[in-house]
């Protein structure tokens, strides 16, 4: 295998620090795009020790800031040639919080952190993404956008720069789902905006996957119990950095762009139900549907619009 580069955003912990693993372990080069440097230095030497590959790099970046964000693109063209694969695992879900937080850009912090972010280093990093013979960039999403299924749930676009903070209730695990389906609108307008450059844009849906006590001991009391009882039932981290290093790598998905992936490394599908309570139970089962709202063009070009306003990138994508 030639020299391929991957970046993987949140590197440190969870699944991004299992994929980090992975990646190295199969002779990657790994870029670990992280917020918190001391944690990353720790994460960096675990993931060179179990990998045996010392080419684990370690870059600063917080993906809620375009000022980070430009930051790092610069560091990381001076340093590198090319980049292969981009994964987008970083998200920011403080579970039981009660306060509508913004980013240093004056952008709600979760949106930023999951939806706008990543919008930005994408195009950051296209000139390196095209340099490569077969780029790949992963959004990471999650089952939490399984609530649109509810025709009545939609994305808070009027309330992304605080203009309601203080009128209405908070939630931000409603947030946050939010960012996830706006990411996934993002995948399927980006996919087709990079497609005659060579570079394939898809999503996975990422189920619960246990959690590490380092982030289980930052949750509240009541979201700390819940989260005992999930691990129970949930999948180790490193399944999911399996299925990430497929995706990114294997054949069966060179060509594929512009999809949402499950777990389980099937293409799902826009949901076919008709209304019904049978119907409505049929589709919250299967797990190779998604949301129509994911399918609505005036939703995708909103989010795209948006993105593009709140960044000012004057990088073209044509």
């Amino acid at each position: 295998m030639d020299d391929k580069i991957v970046v993987i955003t949140g590197a440190n912990s969870g699944i991004g620090k299992a994929a980090a693993i992975k990646f190295a372990s199969e002779g990657y080069t790994v870029v670990m795009a992280c917020r918190n440097l001391e944690k990353g230095k720790s994460a960096k030497q675990e993931i060179i020790e179990s990998s045996k590959n010392p080419h684990v790099d370690l870059l600063q970046l917080d993906i809620s800031s375009f000022k980070s964000i430009r930051q790092f693109s610069t560091m990381f063209k001076d340093k590198y040639p090319k980049l292969d694969i981009l994964i987008h695992n970083a998200a920011y879900l403080n579970h039981g919080e009660k306060q509508y937080l913004l980013s240093r850009d004056g952008i709600e912090l979760s949106f930023a952190t999951n939806t706008v972010g990543p919008f930005l280093l994408t195009r950051q990093l296209i000139g390196m993404l095209e340099k490569s013979e077969d780029a790949r960039v992963l959004h990471s999403c999650t089952t939490n956008i399984r609530h649109f299924f509810d025709p009545k749930r939609k994305i808070e676009f009027d309330n992304l720069q605080g203009e309601f903070k203080d009128e209405r209730p908070y939630s931000t695990y409603k947030f946050y789902g939010d960012t996830k389906m706006a990411l996934l609108l993002l995948t399927f307008k980006m996919a087709e905006e990079l497609r005659g450059q060579g570079i394939s844009v898809n999503a996975v849906q990422i189920p619960a996957i246990k959690l590490s006590k380092e982030t289980i001991n930052k949750l509240q009391s009541g979201w700390r119990f819940a989260a005992r009882i999930q691990n129970v039932f949930s999948a180790p981290r490193e399944t999911m950095a399996d299925t990430y290093y497929y995706i990114c790598t294997s054949d069966e998905f060179k060509t594929v762009t512009g999809k949402l992936i499950n777990d389980k490394r099937k293409v799902m599908e826009s949901s076919h139900y008709s209304a019904g309570l049978t119907q409505d139970i049929k589709q919250l089962m299967d797990q190779n549907v998604y949301p129509k709202y994911a399918d609505d063009q005036e939703n995708i070009e909103r989010v795209w619009d948006l993105c593009v306003s709140l960044t000012r990138d004057p990088v073209s994508l044509s």
